[in-house]
């Protein structure tokens, strides 16, 4: 995501990168069953492993990843025709418009390969294969890059080339995890014949709400951000806000992928009823994540203009402003992890509505709140602290949850 950022504000110009960064909420709004069954189906697949019937865990996977494509060709229809109209809404208008419309367009052809790119990161791990998982990743990421340099750089392609990179980067990483899944294999699932199991339907969008509700949440708060950007600051305001969301995603990753990492363990002890496992790693977790959280938030604070500089060092107005702005954001790194990293560990003990909760109030809620109405009270600045002020919230409502089902799950 840096790298595709850095080649289009760099090599295209501040107008498409803004524009790039105006549609992503929405684009993120479509992939979210990538989420859903990643993480509620991993749950409920690690889960079913711990209880030993490694056959039914096999047609839960296969059915979840047949209907994850049908879903993503439908929302890429559904997408593609209203893309203008939820530009519009927005805010956008004349040349971003456009751009935003050209840029999704393209992107949003490849949305059933972006789904199961995620789903298949949640369950890589799950099938006791999550070096394959970092393997696919990588060569995404590569495939990306590489293609940005050649179609951004070398065609002259613009903000064209950017979409077909990313298009094809997608395709990298949701259409190899199909063919190893589909062969034989020596991980612990494979693709197979299945049938439609609505009770494992149903307990796996339970179990992945709150991953929706985060999906849906981030967007709609993301559009938020873009709208009172645009009111206080104008277009270098969202030009800022996403290059902190590219470098924030590096910071924020670490968390999420120690979360996603453990879960399917959780749901493994969970499932085979060994309490003693889930009170260790629910004790070194905290530790791992106090640690992670303090070298985050320094890291950000040190260096926080090189990272700005990647993307808009031609521009001293928008340099500055984005490392004002990624300074005062960097206090919510302090928080975050564990809001993340206890949401997702009742995903894993099959308690989706407790997650459900606590992503809820935690974006929905406590965020959207705090986005709309800091800005009146401290100008711009209220914009950057909004994410610190609800993540305040949410870690206290995220305790009281914890230490009120400790008996009920035994991890204290």
């Amino acid at each position: 995501g840096i790298v595709d950022g850095f080649f289009v504000s760099n090599f295209v110009g501040k107008l498409p990168f803004t524009a790039l960064n105006f549609i992503m909420p929405f684009l993120i709004l479509l992939s979210c069953f990538g989420f859903l069954f990643g993480t509620g189906g991993g749950a409920l697949i690690a889960k079913t492993l711990g209880e030993g019937n490694r056959i039914k865990a096999n047609r839960i996977f296969s059915m979840l990843v047949y209907i994850s494509i049908l879903c993503g060709i439908v929302f890429a229809v559904i997408g593609f025709i209203l893309l203008p109209e939820v530009s519009k809404f927005l805010g956008a208008e004349g040349d971003l418009l456009a751009k935003s419309v050209i840029y999704s367009r393209i992107v949003i052809l490849a949305l059933p390969m972006t789904i199961l790119q995620f789903e298949f990161q949640c369950i890589f791990p799950t099938a006791e294969k999550p070096k394959l998982g970092l393997y696919v990743t990588i060569a995404a990421g590569l495939t990306n890059i590489l293609l940005d340099a050649l179609l951004i750089v070398a065609f002259d392609l613009g903000l064209v080339g950017a979409a077909v990179a990313t298009v094809v980067s997608e395709f990298i990483g949701g259409f190899l995890p199909i063919i190893y899944f589909s062969r034989k294999n020596s991980s612990l699932l494979r693709l197979t014949k299945t049938t439609f199991d609505f009770s494992a339907l149903i307990k796996t969008c339970s179990n992945g709400i709150s991953e929706v509700m985060d999906s849906v949440s981030i967007s709609i708060v993301g559009m938020l951000y873009n709208v009172q950007l645009l009111k206080f600051v104008g277009e270098d305001g969202v030009a800022a806000y996403g290059i902190i969301m590219y470098v924030n995603l590096i910071f924020q990753s670490i968390f999420i992928g120690y979360s996603v990492g453990t879960s399917p363990i959780v749901s493994y002890h969970f499932g085979a009823k060994n309490s003693k496992e889930l009170k260790n790693l629910m004790k070194k977790s905290f530790a791992i994540i106090s640690i992670s959280a303090i070298s985050m938030f320094l890291s950000a604070e040190i260096f926080s203009r090189p990272l700005a500089m990647i993307f808009v060092s031609y521009d001293e107005n928008l340099l500055n402003l984005t490392i004002h702005a990624f300074r005062i954001y960097s206090f919510s790194f302090f928080l975050s992890g564990f809001t993340l990293f206890i949401s997702a560990f009742f995903t894993a003990l099959n308690d989706g509505i407790t997650s459900a909760i606590i992503s809820f109030l935690h974006l929905m809620i406590f965020e959207t709140s705090a986005v709309l109405i800091l800005p009146h009270i401290f100008g711009v600045n209220g914009i950057w602290i909004s994410v610190t002020v609800a993540e305040v919230f949410a870690v206290t409502i995220s305790t009281i949850l914890l230490m009120k089902n400790r008996r009920k799950y035994k991890y204290f």
